[in-house]
């Protein structure tokens, strides 16, 4: 007898809930949890602005690096590998000076 895969739970999005962009989290934690502040960093700017905090039980978030693990995987699979530069920091990568294009060599 094959017994059925369990399902996870339904999840119900509220109506009007806003979608929230992150580009810098901050992880910091305590004996009892993790937590999670999302923020948004603008080029030039020394504020970034938390728009999300996420508090989780270690347990959680270790199966939540799991599941993104597992899901970069996919990703990256369907789509082709996510370079990550090295010798500088994310943000530096995401909020270099702009770089107006070389004039053209006469």
């Amino acid at each position: 007898m094959v017994l059925p895969k369990p399902q996870g739970p339904i999840l119900e999005i509220p109506p009007g809930m806003e979608t929230v962009y992150s580009n810098l989290a901050r992880i910091s934690h305590s004996p009892a949890d993790i937590v999670i502040d999302f923020a948004q960093l603008l080029p030039a700017e020394t504020k970034a602005v938390v728009k999300s905090r996420v508090l989780m039980s270690p347990l959680s978030a270790k199966l939540l690096l799991r599941a993104l693990t597992e899901n970069i995987a996919r990703y990256e699979a369907a789509f082709g590998e996510i370079s990550v530069p090295v010798n500088s920091t994310l943000a530096e990568t995401l909020f270099k000076p702009h770089q107006p294009p070389e004039p053209p060599k006469e």
